[in-house]
């Protein structure tokens, strides 16, 4: 499960916890995209500091692991990419890529959706509540255009974004049970979010 973490939310661990939940998987990864390309400007904590709250966010789940494979100078990291080179690290595992499932809808328009779709099962969380008869329609494209196999994954309708987070932080309202207690503390000392205009 990739994504900016910044922060890290209790959303992000709900997800990763259904993910191993429903489908009986052997941990979840969580890693930290590096610089992701269709966030050009706007992540705002750098990617040691993602990298301490994602650790911090998962530290107490023996499931949940962290991959900082994503922690080099490249300018992009692609999904293809990462999911290229874990195949080769371990030929054997079977991989599934957690993303939300309105991801779906431009899926198409991801660079080499189709290498993505020969590495990994896709796991989509439908935590957004979207039309089924749509979500289907999109899943049966992506399975004739790139061979996808894609399963849905029910979750509960968790209204937090880490853009949230961040706001609050700048009104100086409070984050509690937004994000885990361990990462809230570390935000609070380090004031990176708070300090920001």
């Amino acid at each position: 499960m990739g994504g900016t973490f910044d922060p890290i939310h209790t959303g992000h661990l709900i997800l990763a916890e259904a993910a191993y939940e429903a489908f009986g998987l052997d941990r979840v990864l969580v890693m930290p995209n590096g610089n992701p390309p269709h966030k050009t400007g706007q992540v705002q904590a750098d990617m040691k500091q993602r990298i301490v709250m994602t650790k911090l966010g998962i530290a107490d789940n023996p499931h949940l692991a962290l991959s900082d494979f994503e922690n080099t100078p490249l300018d992009y990291h692609y999904t293809y990419e990462t999911l290229e080179y874990l195949k080769k690290e371990n030929p054997n595992t079977d991989y599934y890529f957690i993303l939300g499932a309105d991801s779906l809808m431009s899926f198409g328009e991801w660079r080499e959706p189709g290498r993505i779709c020969e590495n990994c099962v896709i796991l989509a969380a439908t935590r957004y509540r979207m039309e089924h008869r749509e979500l289907d329609k999109q899943i049966a494209l992506l399975s004739r255009e790139f061979g996808a196999v894609i399963y849905l994954l029910e979750t509960p309708n968790i209204d937090i974004s880490s853009h949230m987070i961040r706001e609050r932080l700048r009104q100086g309202r409070s984050i509690k049970y937004y994000v885990p207690a361990a990462v809230e503390a570390y935000i609070l000392e380090q004031g990176f979010y708070a300090c920001r205009q």
